[in-house]
């Protein structure tokens, strides 16, 4: 039910999200949202955005256990955005920003500490690995912020333009700023 949360959410937003869509796409009997999820839709969504906050952490592991650089790790990640975009035919979002979006973060105080916490984890895990690959830490985190906010963006003004277009854009100038915080030859520090 949560992955069908995630993918609801990432496609329709929050609130044109019910629980009657999440049970039809996870084929659950109806009586399980209920019972895993008494807290109702906010705990459910809560849910999802914790599980597509760890897919992201996962997502930018990879992505740094493949890369020598800092721009590599950059180049990768949007790659990956822009790819998931395209491959969904432009139909799929984030899974948190909707929260933020629709008002339920702002009506419901655990949903926004959800969303605070989710965005934060993907920032730091970004920062952390731009360190590792020998930028500056106030730097690594000025570029961590700067690659979730251009991803952000770009996920909404591709699926407006139906174009990924917005992602080339924010990948060059994220590189630029990457390329500007790395050595020259920096390299993959193992450990």
């Amino acid at each position: 039910m949560v992955e069908a949360a995630k993918q609801l959410i990432r496609q329709r937003g929050y609130e044109a999200t019910a629980f009657s869509d999440v049970l039809k796409l996870s084929e659950a009997p109806r009586g399980s949202v209920y019972f895993h999820f008494p807290g109702g839709k906010t705990q459910l969504a809560k849910a999802a955005a914790e599980a597509h906050a760890h897919d992201q952490v996962v997502i930018i592991d990879q992505a740094a256990a493949q890369a020598s650089s800092a721009v590599d790790l950059v180049e990768s990640y949007l790659d990956l955005a822009r790819e998931g975009m395209v491959a969904s035919d432009y139909a799929r979002g984030c899974g948190i920003a909707p929260l933020v979006i629709d008002g339920a973060a702002r009506e419901s105080a655990d949903l926004g500490e959800t969303s605070r916490r989710s965005f934060a984890q993907m920032i730091d895990r970004l920062a952390f690995h731009f360190v590792v690959l020998d930028i500056d830490q106030t730097a690594a985190r000025v570029l961590a912020d700067a690659v979730i906010a251009g991803v952000e963006g770009a996920l909404v003004t591709a699926r407006a333009l139906h174009s990924p277009t917005p992602f080339d854009a924010i990948r060059a100038a994220l590189v630029s700023l990457a390329a500007s915080g790395s050595p020259k030859g920096s390299r993959h520090k193992n450990g």
